[in-house]
Parts: C-alpha cells; structure tokens; sequence
C-alpha cells in the first residue's frame, strides 16, 4: 500500500494474509505520521487474530526503531549525494556525519522529498507463518561494510546488557544516536522470551533487510533480570502508612464504631478534613448546598467512602506531589478516576463497586512515582528516550528491570495493606485480561480509562484497546471513542475549574 491512498486497515485482507500465508506489505518513501499509526494498526489486528495481543508493544516498539532506522539510512544517502560525498570512503563518511544532523533538522522536508524523488523506498513487510510472526524492514539502499560492521558490533554489545540502566549508562555516547535503539529492541526480544538469533540485518544487492522473526507460540513474557534489589530495597525502606490514617480506617472496620466519633477522629486533622470537604462538595456527590461540618460530610460519604478518600490522601501524602513531574502523574490519575467513575455511571447497571473503581483510578500510577525515585537519572533519560521515539513509557519500564510501574504499584499497595480488589485494579490496570475473574469490572473500568486518556494524547489508537473491556461496555468503533473522550474531558475541565475557584 503507498502512502498516498487513504489509511484504512482492513481486517480482511490481513485475515487473508495470515491463512494463506501470503506477506502483507506496507510501503512508504518518507515514512510520516500516518503510515506510522497505520502500522500500528496493522500490527495490532495480526497479533489479535493470532492471540498474542500481549506482544503488541515489544514489536511495536522494534517495527519503529527499524522503520527508522531505514528512513535515516535513505535520507543520508541522498545527502552524501547532495555533498558530493562517498558514503563509503572512511574520511568521507566522517566528514559528512559532521554536518548531517544540523542540516536533516533544518531542512528536513528537503531531504525527504529528495529521497521520494529518487525513489528510495521503506517497505514493511508482515508474514504469518507456520505458528511464527515474521516481519522485514526493507529499504532500497545498501549499508556500507563498516555500517554493517557497526550494526553487527552493537547487536554483539546488547548481550552484555540486563536492563536499561547499564545500556543507558554504557551507550548514551554513541555519536550517531541509533546503538541505544538496537540495544532496547535486543532487550526487547529478551522480555519476550527470545535471544538476538531472532533477529538480523542483511544485504541483497539491492536492499537492505532488517528481518525479525517471533515465534508467538514459544514467546513467553519474562522478567529481564527479576525484581532488581533496588527497587525492593526502596519499597521495603518506604515509611508504612500514616498512623492516624491506620486508627481511622481501624475504626471504621469495627461495627461498634460510631459515626460522630469517627468524625471527631477526622477533625483532629486539619489537611484530611479539607481533603474529604473538597470530595464530599464535587460534582460527584451533588449536595444541594455546599458541605462544610466534617461529621456531615462523614454521613453523606459513609464508610466506603471515607475508607478510600483516606487511601487516597495517605498515599499523596507519602509519595507527595512536589515536583512537576510527580504534578502531571496526579493529574493523570484524577482525570483517569474522573472517567472510570463516569463510565460506570453511564454505561454499567450494577454501580455498587463505583467508589471503588474511582480510587483505583487515582491510585493506578502510584507506581510510575515510586520508579522515578529509585533512579531519577535513568528515569529522565527513558522519559527522554521514549518522547524523541514516540512510544509509551511503559514499554520500556517493563524491559528496564524486569517489572513495570505497574507491579511496583502493586507490591508497595500490598505492604501498605490496601485491599485486594484496589491491588489488582493496580497491577493489572495494563493487562486487565491478567486479573481475577470477582476483580474484572473494576480493573476492566481502570483500564478502559486510562487508556481513553491515552488516545485523547495521541499515545494510543482504538484498535489497541482491548475487545473483551469494549464489549463490556457496549462500544464498538473509534466513532464512539470519540464522542465519549470528548463528553468526560469536558465533564473533567468543568470539575477541575470549580475546585479551583
């Protein structure tokens, strides 16, 4: 398919494709935006139609850093060409790459169409054969013996690498900013199961091809390098939760417990008394007047209610809110409650749990707070990576030790005591297919929400979410997406306008 006609995937022709073993192939010269998002898509049906929906990201991220990679390798061609440079003379090679980059970021479009002009292609090619995912990044010009040999030697180099810390600190200098990418796809196919032996770069006379070969059927999702001591150590050295907030949710499991001294209890905190105030006045509760006595609040909120606000409170208070990126992460997380919360409103009749679902929503991220403070420095960096790549940030946390932000949520809830149904609703707010069969509204509702904030950014396509969590909610295209981000994001600015004044 080139790149000119409309970018619609259809389901038929990749059905076709993989019972008939017949290669589906996408081609491009310039390789923008949207022949990008169409690949996603694309991948996304195939892995789906073959059941291994949970490999989408590892080769997502390696069908990109290929793509490219590919796109890079034509448009220095035809700058080479532009400078009257031999890409294959050693002195030559290294005078061009002097100028390269400052000349591609300034005049970029130049370039591209240059190389649509001279017909340099990039073709990605899917196959499904024989219980294996087969796919080539091919492009029109062939790499010189000693890019080939720097290909092969960082390949070699990844072996040496368990997780992103030690690629990130041994490879941030590589002067041509491609040895990290091919680093991370290695570690990739590791998370997956496999060994560099599934993955090579070659020559035709031609093209050159850059081929991965997955065997979904043998593919098991693994940690790198385990649960890495340090983060054990970080969550096991975390102060555990505050002890008034303990004695309150003491109290509040003990039926004898009466409700005035409960909010007495409260009272004697200032900060957890405007916190429940502020909740107990929102758009939520929808009182006729405006709440301001905290025993009230505590019989309007009742024992569920008080029980997860101070869940909530407790863990800001511990993980706090004082950088900008730790800001962001809150806000994500609200807007993400926010959600959740309206899509049991609107689109579930069993709303009993909706207290429930509305605090995993704020608490499902907790994790990505925990991450950032272990290693600040290689956080920064993976943060940095992922945006100059476009791709999820928790593609790579799974790969940087072995477990994601998701699982780091999940084991400090546990030591923090939280309940079951708000752990799982943490740890599997990624893969809600994963979670406890009495779990899986409130961690299908998490998820379904997260990822609606997620297309909102542009960080995730509707052919991404998962079809079981749609039908749940009765939603069947991109359409009603839509039209449903749009209604809770307005719903979202409004509440969020009013708290502040």
């Amino acid at each position: 398919m080139a790149e000119e006609h409309e970018l619609v995937v259809d389901e038929n022709i990749i059905k076709k494709s993989i019972h008939s073993g017949i290669p589906l192939t996408i081609t491009t010269y310039t390789l923008p935006h949207e022949i990008e998002v169409y690949i996603v898509k694309v991948l996304a049906v195939f892995l789906r139609m073959a059941g291994h929906e949970n490999l989408h990201d590892y080769i997502e991220y390696c069908i990109q850093e290929l793509s490219v990679n590919a796109k890079k390798a034509n448009t220095k061609r035809v700058y080479f060409m532009e400078k009257c440079l031999d890409i294959n003379n050693p002195e030559q090679y290294k005078e061009g790459m002097l100028s390269f980059k400052k000349d591609m970021f300034e005049n970029i479009a130049y370039y591209l169409k240059l190389q649509k002009d001279k017909g340099l292609y990039i073709k990605v090619v899917m196959l499904y054969s024989k219980d294996a995912l087969q796919i080539e990044v091919r492009n029109n010009v062939v790499v010189s013996k000693v890019e080939l040999i720097r290909i092969h030697d960082k390949i070699a180099r990844s072996r040496q690498y368990n997780s992103l810390e030690d690629a990130f600190s041994q490879v941030l200098d590589d002067s041509e900013g491609a040895g990290l990418g091919l680093v991370v796809l290695v570690l990739m196919l590791k998370k997956m199961g496999l060994t560099e032996d599934c993955f090579d770069i070659s020559m035709t006379e031609s093209e050159t091809v850059a081929r991965l070969v997955v065997p979904l059927e043998q593919t098991v999702l693994t940690n790198v390098a385990g649960i890495t001591k340090e983060i054990v150590a970080h969550i096991n050295s975390m102060p555990h939760f505050p002890e008034n907030i303990i004695k309150v949710q003491n109290m509040l499991s003990n039926p004898k417990s009466d409700m005035k001294d409960i909010a007495s209890k409260i009272s004697i905190d200032p900060a957890m008394t405007v916190d429940i105030l502020k909740v107990v006045n929102s758009a939520r509760y929808m009182t006729p007047k405006k709440i301001d006595s905290i025993s009230e609040a505590v019989k309007i909120l009742g024992i569920t209610g008080i029980r997860n606000i101070l869940y909530s409170y407790g863990t800001q208070k511990l993980l706090g809110d004082d950088t900008e990126e730790k800001g962001r992460l809150w806000k994500h997380s609200y807007k993400t409650a926010f959600f959740a919360f309206n899509l049991v409103k609107n689109f579930q009749s069993d709303k009993s749990h909706i207290e429930d679902i509305y605090l995993g929503g704020i608490l499902h991220d907790m994790g990505k707070i925990v991450l950032a403070a272990v290693n600040p420095e290689v956080s920064a960096k993976i943060k940095a990576f992922c945006e100059e790549k476009n791709i999820p940030s928790v593609t790579l946390e799974d790969v940087r030790a072995g477990m994601n932000h998701a699982e780091v949520g999940a084991l400090l809830a546990e030591k923090w005591n939280f309940p079951e149904n708000l752990v799982a609703a943490i740890r599997f707010h990624h893969t809600p297919g994963d979670a406890p069969e009495k779990y899986r509204l409130l961690v299908d509702t998490v998820y379904l929400a997260n990822m609606l904030c997620a297309v909102e950014q542009g960080s995730a396509v509707f052919e991404q979410l998962d079809g079981s969590v749609l039908s749940r909610f009765n939603i069947t295209n991109s359409s009603q997406i839509g039209k449903i981000i749009d209604t809770f994001s307005k719903g979202f600015d409004r509440e969020t306008t009013q708290k502040a004044l």
